[in-house]
């Protein structure tokens, strides 16, 4: 019987359903994490009667045929790349992109990362680096004698000296944005790396055309919805119960069938 591989393929992609929303609920205090959707697809369909197809000699057509669908796949777990709550910290080397871009990364690879995780600290030697201790671009160094660190909008960063009045520019935060943000390939920690889906970076200065400003003191919140994803994981609990009930009687009409005498 058809139904018990169609009710099959439907349980299994209400746990993938049931797995991303977990995911997206374990991690909704996760700074700058961006929440995931599942999306599905029909699978393959058997043709009983070929929709278009002549029905007799006479060149009459069948109007819509009889297709009967196998079930259903996952086609993608896509990022949705909406903005986050901000929320203040207090903390000087905190920062928060305000709309578009990524900050950047460098990891002991030497290659780029990007992440929307501003929460930053300073190294043994000054630099400022990530929670893992990984510099952010373009390694920027903060002096022992600096009495405050300041960082404007435009993602310029300054800082007092002890016994000077001026403020010193330290350097210049440059932003990462893609033309396709879902395609960037996760690699936890909050990292992401430039995929051939994501595209080419290109990068830019904070609160130039196609880039957001940078909020220091801030953290980006996760952008998840605790009332959507306890609705999905709702409506998801619910379709596997209804798969699980179709099994159940397809089984029990195959009892039926072997039970005739």
């Amino acid at each position: 019987m058809r139904s018990l591989d169609i009710a099959g393929t439907g349980m299994q992609a209400q746990q993938t359903n049931v797995e991303v929303i977990s995911n997206n609920i374990a991690n909704m205090s996760t700074t700058g994490f961006q929440r995931r959707r599942a999306e599905f697809q029909d699978l393959i369909y058997q043709n009983l009667r070929s929709v278009g197809s002549n029905s007799s000699d006479n060149g009459s057509v069948v109007p819509s045929g009889a297709q009967i669908g196998l079930g259903v796949k996952t086609a993608a777990i896509y990022r949705i790349c909406e903005q986050g709550t901000l929320t203040q910290t207090g903390n000087s080397l905190d920062m928060a992109i305000q709309g578009n871009g990524y900050f950047q990364v460098t990891l002991p690879s030497g290659e780029t990362a990007y992440t929307r995780d501003g929460t930053f600290a300073l190294s043994p030697d000054g630099t400022i680096v990530t929670a893992d201790g990984y510099s952010v671009v373009p390694g920027i160094t903060v002096p022992t004698n600096a009495v405050t660190v300041t960082v404007n909008s435009s993602g310029q960063v300054q800082a007092t000296i002890s016994g000077q009045t001026t403020p010193t520019t330290l350097g210049q935060l440059q932003l990462a944005s893609f033309p396709n943000q879902a395609g960037l390939d996760a690699q936890g920690d909050n990292l992401f790396l430039q995929s051939g889906a994501s595209g080419t970076a290109v990068t830019g200065a904070p609160g130039s055309p196609g880039f957001g400003s940078v909020m220091q003191g801030y953290v980006e919140s996760s952008n998840v919805n605790v009332v959507t994803e306890i609705t999905n994981l709702i409506t998801a609990q619910r379709s596997y119960e209804m798969n699980s009930k179709v099994i159940t009687s397809s089984n029990e009409m195959l009892q039926t069938l072997t039970n005739l005498r």
